[in-house]
């Protein structure tokens, strides 16, 4: 059953079978942890009794690999072999180790090798095609902003609630598009209310003093020129008791990435490339940092950092002045 499917097809995928492996690569935890779950889940149903679990790091062996796929249960058990990789990159080593992995699988073994978001170019490595040949590939992607409420009400259904297009908006916002804290809030909210449409004050009662806000998500909104979303978010994180030296720092590693993007741009490079140098990853931060580079003047970018030295002096009590203002007014600086 080799091939590839996305997350939301995984379920009637395994209504028809499994792969003898899954090769799962993605930026959203709670979505790829439920995808792990749901073939973890199919597997026990036919007898896959036993489970490995290998995480590579600087120290991992990879000699493991071998002995994992190679070992026979001491029962005759069927065994869930599952691989995380949390840099996405294995090296040479590592790269060999799984194409021989991939060639001698055995029929009793099922394997499950957990990636972040890859870019293309190493989706074509060699030992990332060994292992799409040899099963299932299931690409795992966060979801975008505007498909947020749509998720959220499939969820709700799942309790047997409903609610209208103002809750789902307001929940949407609450949790800032972080999916695991939106999970939580719909598990909460079938606890505290009926089954049913769900009244929007009651929604708001119950989340109100539990949203989250993300600083990374502050950077996108900046970038992205979302004022209202921009305002909120500083609102949010103020109320949530954020300490503005954290958020200072952030933005002006933002800042700081965008310039080197912009230089690396005026001199013909290519915009991957740059990103990458740059630790900027994954869509649309890669597209937002490009815009922005394109959009924003050198002087600008000269300006910002300044004045987010200036707030980080305000914040730490040396200047006088009020960091929250002061950070509003860089962020809608930058958002121009």
């Amino acid at each position: 059953m080799a091939g590839s499917v996305k997350a939301d097809q995984l379920a009637g995928h395994l209504q028809r079978g499994l792969s003898p492996a899954y090769l799962m690569h993605g930026d959203d935890p709670l979505l790829s942890m439920e995808a792990v779950d749901a073939v973890r889940a199919k597997a026990r149903s036919q007898d896959f009794s036993e489970r490995e679990v290998l995480t590579v790091d600087r120290y991992f062996d990879w000699g493991a690999l071998h002995a994992a796929g190679a070992g026979m249960s001491l029962f005759g058990d069927r065994k869930i072999i599952e691989l995380r990789i949390p840099t996405g990159k294995p090296g040479a080593q590592g790269s060999e180790a799984i194409a021989a992995f991939c060639a001698n699988l055995s029929p009793d073994n099922l394997a499950i090798v957990s990636l972040p978001r890859l870019a293309k170019r190493d989706q074509s490595s060699a030992w990332f095609s060994a292992l799409a040949k040899a099963g299932t590939t299931v690409e795992i992607y966060a979801l975008d902003r505007g498909q947020l409420p749509e998720w959220i009400a499939g969820r709700l259904l799942r309790n047997k609630q409903r609610a209208d297009r103002e809750t789902l908006t307001f929940l949407a916002d609450s949790v800032e598009g972080n999916l695991l804290a939106a999970h939580q809030e719909i598990q909460k909210l079938a606890l505290l209310l009926p089954e049913g449409p769900l009244d929007f004050a009651a929604v708001r009662e119950a989340v109100l003093n539990v949203a989250r806000f993300d600083v990374g998500k502050l950077t996108e909104a900046m970038l992205a020129g979302d004022r209202p979303r921009l305002v909120r978010m500083l609102e949010g994180l103020q109320a949530e008791g954020e300490a503005p030296p954290r958020i200072v720092w952030i933005v002006a590693e933002e800042i700081r990435a965008i310039a080197r993007v912009q230089r690396g741009l005026e001199s013909g490079r290519n915009l991957s490339d740059l990103c990458r140098e740059n630790r900027v990853w994954g869509e649309p931060r890669v597209s937002l940092v490009g815009r922005a580079a394109k959009r924003l003047r050198s002087s600008t970018l000269r300006d910002s950092l300044a004045h987010a030295a200036r707030i980080d002096r305000i914040a730490k009590g040396v200047a006088k002045g009020n960091a929250w203002d002061e950070l509003l007014q860089l962020g809608l600086k930058l958002a121009a």
